[in-house]
């Protein structure tokens, strides 16, 4: 508990999107089980989070402060959301509402308090050190509520509807301008300054993932456009841009996997379990998802192979992971049966 990840969350952002997909593709079974182990974990990390802030405040505030660390409570924002959207497959339109109304909450507080200690901190890093896919994670938070508020805008009578459709088009529209800017200086990073394969976190897979999940709030935000007639208005840039989201998406994948590639083969880096490495799950499985609803809405049947093969590999990076996470829990049950 006293050395937990902040980014811990993206445990329950990576199992949750996995469940949506394999509802998505019929298999609900699988999709029940892994709703209710990501309750399961959902309510364990909120516990442990909330401890900590109790009796480690200083490791909190010292963690909120840090530029490679403090991104990392933005997971607890997007997990929120994702069990929201979980929530509302089982019909439960309650619970959803109380974790937008949460993560809403949570994010506004989070925004304002990392991004403020962040710009009047005095002793800051230099960016190749700073700089890291984590920060993109606050994209990811923001596009998650635009997902969460245009699924509850369609059980919402009007006008309540009319005015939560606006506040996710809002947020769609910030996440999007938040990615500009902070995918810009990353990609100067990444070009401009050394870089060493410890430098090659698994969160910049989220370079991808951020706009994976942009794709879906468009395309959700596009399916309510019946609903709200300033977003039939705006339908032709909704489509446009979540084409163009989709696009960037993509365009990262081999690129990403050319890295991954020089990373473990070529440099020989070891693989082994980290928190961090659901932050490269999350947007394998959020790919398989955004890109088949955006080929449902736009009727891009030819994109159905590649939702297939993406939720595959996103299902096995999930599995392969979790089995690492329970390998090393049981490791350190072992260890410490030894010593006692």
């Amino acid at each position: 508990m006293k050395h937990l990840s902040p980014a811990y969350f993206a445990l329950v952002m990576a199992t949750g999107v996995v469940s949506i997909g394999a509802s998505d593709f019929g298999l609900v079974w699988l999709a029940t089980g892994l709703f209710v182990l990501n309750f399961a974990a959902y309510v364990v990390l909120t516990c442990l989070t909330t401890l900590r802030s109790i009796r480690y405040p200083e490791l909190i505030l010292a963690d909120m402060t840090d530029h490679r660390r403090g991104p990392g409570f933005f997971t607890a924002v997007a997990a929120s959301c994702i069990l929201g959207a979980q929530f509302l497959m089982a019909h439960s339109l309650t619970a959803a509402t109380v974790l937008l109304a949460f993560s809403a909450v949570l994010w506004v507080g989070l925004t304002y308090t990392i991004f403020t200690a962040l710009t009047v901190k005095h002793d800051k890093p230099p960016l190749q050190e700073g700089l890291t896919g984590a920060w993109l994670i606050a994209v990811v938070a923001a596009q998650s509520i635009a997902v969460l508020a245009a699924l509850i805008a369609r059980d919402w009578p009007q006008p309540l509807r009319l005015e939560l459709n606006f506040f996710a088009l809002s947020m769609w529209s910030w996440g999007g301008m938040l990615y500009i800017w902070i995918i810009s200086l990353i990609f100067y990073r990444e070009t401009f300054f050394s870089f060493s394969p410890g430098d090659l976190t698994p969160p910049y897979w989220i370079n991808m993932g951020a706009m994976a999940i942009s794709t879906l709030a468009g395309t959700e935000l596009a399916q309510n456009a019946s609903d709200a007639p300033f977003l039939g208005l705006l339908l032709p840039f909704l489509n446009g841009f979540t084409v163009f989201y989709w696009a960037t998406g993509t365009w990262w994948i081999p690129m990403l996997l050319v890295l991954t590639t020089w990373q473990h083969l070529i440099q020989r880096f070891p693989l082994r379990y980290d928190p961090l490495l659901w932050g490269a799950v999350f947007p394998l499985g959020m790919y398989a998802v955004a890109t088949k609803q955006m080929a449902a809405t736009l009727q891009l049947p030819f994109l159905a192979p590649l939702t297939t093969a993406a939720f595959v590999v996103a299902l096995a990076a999930w599995t392969l992971a979790f089995a690492a996470l329970t390998w090393q829990i049981l490791r350190e049950f072992a260890h410490r049966a030894a010593i006692l």
